[in-house]
């Protein structure tokens, strides 16, 4: 209600039903105390003194005229009751748009059962798809055809083929040469014009010892790592001891100069390699030292 005053709460009362049983004395003792909070010439500082105190006087004149006050009662009845009608509307009104919401959610919402029948069927197509994709793999395979997976296998084996059979040909033009830590010795230079000689040189790898250096040569070919291995290279002097990386068939050595152009046998490794290699050269030495003595 527009400019609506609550009188009792003017006077600091209590309003409401409280108020119904309000003596006149209660509410002229009230009015006493308000009073003398409110009189202006107890605040000369507040520009709205004056209209709070006729507010106050007003306030007390309609509660102690007794047709007033209870009309005044019966307009804070009705709208206690109308407060009350409104606030049952609402709850009531909550209450059935609470309801409707429920009803709406239970008839959108699938119930569990109804989500377990989905999620079984969307397994169950998954599955099916599969075992068509795995039939017609295998059917492809009867036909002569091959997927990409066992063409990535096919090319795996061929890579690897391939890499064994490089590498087995690598060796197979790679050979080893020794000779004494004594005289005139040799250098990646000089081997690799020494052994230019059978044909082109691709790599020149030298080990040394205290007693005796080896070198590893690659040749550009097969043929030329077999050419090298039958005659005598080097100085005289020193003559290397040239024998394949890549073992081959037994030989029978008869003389240093046989031995030396003869392929070197495929079963002698490690220790007996190694006693093989000094007797050859030993011969090869004796031999130098003869062709020397008849030189003189």
């Amino acid at each position: 209600m527009e400019g609506f005053v609550d009188h009792y709460i003017v006077l600091g009362l209590a309003s409401g039903e409280e108020a119904l049983k309000l003596t006149e004395k209660e509410i002229a003792k009230a009015y006493k105390l308000k009073a003398l909070d409110l009189h202006p010439d107890k605040r000369p500082d507040d520009p709205d003194a004056h209209e709070k105190f006729q507010r106050l006087k007003t306030s007390y004149e309609v509660l102690k005229d007794e047709k007033a006050r209870k009309l005044f009662d019966d307009l804070l009845r009705i709208q206690r009751e109308k407060q009350h009608k409104k606030s049952q509307v609402d709850s009531k009104r909550r209450k059935m748009m609470s309801d409707l919401e429920e009803r709406e959610r239970s008839a959108f919402s699938p119930n569990p059962s109804a989500r377990a029948y989905d999620e079984e069927e969307r397994i169950a197509r998954k599955l099916k798809e599969e075992i068509d994709r795995i039939r017609a793999r295998h059917a492809k395979k009867k036909s002569g055809f091959q997927t990409p997976e066992s063409n990535v296998d096919e090319k795996r084996k061929e890579e690897r083929s391939g890499a064994g059979a490089s590498v087995q040909l690598d060796k197979e033009r790679m050979l080893k040469v020794s000779w004494e830590k004594c005289g005139e010795g040799y250098t990646a230079g000089r081997l690799r014009e020494v052994f230019s000689e059978f044909g082109e040189v691709e790599d020149v790898v030298i080990r040394s010892t205290k007693k005796k250096c080896s070198a590893l040569i690659v040749m550009a070919t097969k043929d030329g790592a077999v050419a090298a291995t039958r005659t005598l290279c080097g100085n005289l002097s020193n003559p290397l001891l040239v024998v394949p990386l890549q073992k081959a068939a037994q030989t029978d050595f008869l003389t240093a100069k046989k031995s030396a152009e003869a392929e070197p046998q495929s079963n002698i490794v490690g220790a007996g390699l190694q006693a093989y290699e000094d007797a050859v050269m030993q011969r090869l030495l004796q031999a130098a030292m003869d062709q020397k003595k008849r030189g003189v």
